[in-house]
């Protein structure tokens, strides 16, 4: 059988390549792709520059399979989710994996294929596209898989397999809700305000009132976390437990421990909402993100003011440049704005 990856983007490109290498038929979606699928070859670069390629074969819409795939890998932004469930509905009893950041994706999936099994997915691996079918790794995070329904628990592991095989660090976590939050509050660390100030993460942590606004934001979603009953979970390459016990620390303490979580995290790589507000196109996932911590936060009666300005700043930064230029550069802006 053949695993379908919808998303052709740094990710998916990724995990075609990833599950491939494992030994596993792998067929991508890709964008404006014409004619009948194509085999073509998909390579990954390591952060010591070792390139590593494999196989896949690429094709321009999911029905265009023979067969039910054996899993749906969904790599899209969170906002593009319900249209691309929506695209594989000729394969409804076909299990899904989403490997989006923050959380609610895997509600979506559920609702738009209830007779599929599902399966949660967090990618730490920080990666860009260095042309159509190259990827390169800037970390050295990998995948981690939680079923998220009965009777996925052989492919979940036979994914992994596959996934370690290829040479990517992978893990499986019992509880899939406290694999996603992990990776949403790993998210969180220097992305809005990054998107919001145009700086990067280090040169916001070197402003002590900015970074007590990244501090907040974070503790805000420990809080959210601690009243669904979640503990943080390491995942590849992100040890967000470190992260939870650092930043309850004074700031002189916190600031180091933090700068090297994001370091590791990231690599060269700006966060996702600063690299989408640079492109100046398009919708943003900090919904996602900080408004997720803040809708939980407002459903469960736990305080997360923080990230509810922070979603503001962000959606109000994208659609207005005269706004974004008036922050640009200026923590104490961005401080005034949260606080005041």
């Amino acid at each position: 059988m053949t695993d379908l990856v919808v998303g052709g983007g740094a990710v998916g490109t990724l995990l075609a390549w990833a599950l491939a290498a494992g030994g596993r038929d792998v067929a991508i979606v890709r964008r404006g792709l014409e004619g009948p699928p194509r085999r073509a070859t998909v390579t990954v670069v390591a952060p010591d520059g070792v390139a590593a390629s494999a196989d896949v074969t690429e094709i321009a819409a999911p029905d265009a399979l023979e067969a039910a795939p054996e899993v749906i890998v969904f790599a899209v932004k969170a906002f593009d989710l319900a249209s691309a469930a929506a695209s594989c509905a000729a394969w409804p009893t076909a299990p899904a994996l989403t490997v989006l950041n923050g959380v609610g994706a895997e509600e979506i999936v559920a609702e738009a294929r209830p007779d599929g099994g599902l399966i949660a997915g967090s990618v730490t691996a920080s990666v860009e596209l260095t042309g159509e079918r190259t990827v390169a790794r800037l970390n050295s995070g990998g995948v981690a898989l939680a079923p998220a329904s009965r009777g996925v628990e052989d492919l979940t592991d036979a994914l992994r397999a596959a996934i370690a095989t290829s040479g990517l660090r992978t893990g499986r976590i019992a509880d899939p809700a406290a694999m996603k939050w992990s990776k949403l509050v790993a998210n969180l660390v220097g992305n809005a305000s990054s998107a919001i100030l145009d700086m990067s993460p280090a040169e916001i942590y070197g402003h002590p009132a900015a970074f007590g606004i990244e501090r907040r934001q974070i503790l805000e979603a420990l809080a959210v976390m601690r009243r669904l009953g979640l503990r943080p979970v390491a995942l590849p390459g992100a040890n967000v437990p470190l992260l939870a016990f650092g930043v309850r620390f004074p700031a002189a303490i916190a600031r180091p421990i933090m700068r090297r979580i994001i370091g590791g995290a990231r690599g060269r790589k700006d966060p996702s909402l600063r690299i989408q507000a640079n492109s100046g196109t398009g919708p943003s996932e900090v919904q996602w993100l900080n408004g997720a911590v803040a809708q939980n936060a407002e459903r469960l009666g736990v305080a997360a003011p923080v990230n509810r300005r922070l979603t503001e700043l962000v959606e109000e930064v994208l659609t207005e440049p005269e706004r974004r230029a008036w922050f640009r550069g200026r923590p104490d802006r961005l401080v005034e704005a949260v606080e005041g």
